[in-house]
């Protein structure tokens, strides 16, 4: 029942926050398809495995992945995000392996903010710490891969598309314009922000195919530099594909000097290099 008041929630944020379209509807119905299941949903998944979400109807791969992460930590980052409350250090200490020092680590720079997150560092990305040796690193992702059903290679997992730089470019361009003319919902995040104040604008949005959810970036990083009104992290999905990120910054440096560039999240698989494009 938890699950299912959560995803509803989230639904309702979305409508509160500016989403108008059939996101908040997806998540609704699912909602009621989690409600009115006759045995608990981690009993489906312990027992199927993410398939067995997947083949619930209203439930595809996307809300099948917010089940699992709720099932196994009792959070769910994407509604964290929205109320303002993610805290990635949280989540990662309830992972075997790491403990309070590491998990500020990965979350330190804002890289990571899930667990799936951390599973594509560990098998994609670099995940070269110091003091993690190779069976620390294998416990780490055996708990992974666990937490999240995963049944299969990783190399095998879904696969997210990449919006092209363009549009991400275009999507930056309306956030911050709405967020200068004070014309977005403010969120009070509770990380890095002891007054309390609603100061994070959020925007919700669907050009063309896409889905997306745009904030400032609100990490340990852009607060030291004085970047949380520069670097903008742009969550974006497709159809029922995982969710993935970019970060828009202005350069500083070097022939892109003054231009919006895009930096594709590295952790992703199928991730493209920064693609450095027009001006700010």
């Amino acid at each position: 029942m938890v699950i299912a008041q959560q995803l509803r929630e989230y639904a309702g944020l979305l409508e509160e926050q500016g989403e108008d379209n059939f996101r908040p509807r997806a998540y609704r119905r699912a909602s009621d398809v989690v409600a009115a299941l006759n045995r608990p949903i981690a009993t489906i998944l312990a027992e199927g495995g993410r398939e067995a979400l997947v083949a619930l109807p209203a439930v595809g791969e996307a809300i099948a992945g917010a089940i699992i992460e709720m099932v196994g930590s009792g959070r769910w980052g994407q509604l964290e995000r929205l109320r303002g409350e993610l805290a990635p250090e949280v989540l990662f200490r309830t992972i075997p392996g790491i403990g309070p020092r590491l998990a500020g680590v990965l979350a330190e720079e804002g890289t990571l903010e899930t667990l799936e997150d951390l599973e594509n560092a560990i098998h994609f990305g670099n995940f070269a710490l110091k003091g993690i040796g190779p069976r620390r690193k294998q416990m780490i992702a055996s708990a992974l891969a666990e937490r999240l059903a995963r049944r299969s290679t990783p190399y095998l997992w879904k696969k997210s598309s990449q919006p092209p730089v363009a549009l991400l470019l275009k999507v930056d361009r309306a956030y911050r314009d709405k967020a200068a003319a004070g014309a977005l919902r403010l969120i009070a995040p509770r990380r890095f922000n002891p007054t309390h104040e609603a100061w994070l604008p959020v925007m919700h949005s669907k050009v063309e195919d896409w889905h997306f959810t745009v904030l400032f970036s609100n990490s340990r990083r852009a607060h030291e530099l004085g970047k949380t009104k520069d670097w903008v992290v742009i969550y974006h999905q497709r159809d029922d594909e995982p969710e993935g990120r970019s970060i828009v910054t202005t350069s500083t440096h070097g022939s892109t000097e003054g231009k919006r560039v895009v930096r594709r999240d590295l952790l992703q698989r199928n991730a493209e290099p920064t693609e450095p494009i027009a001006p700010a």
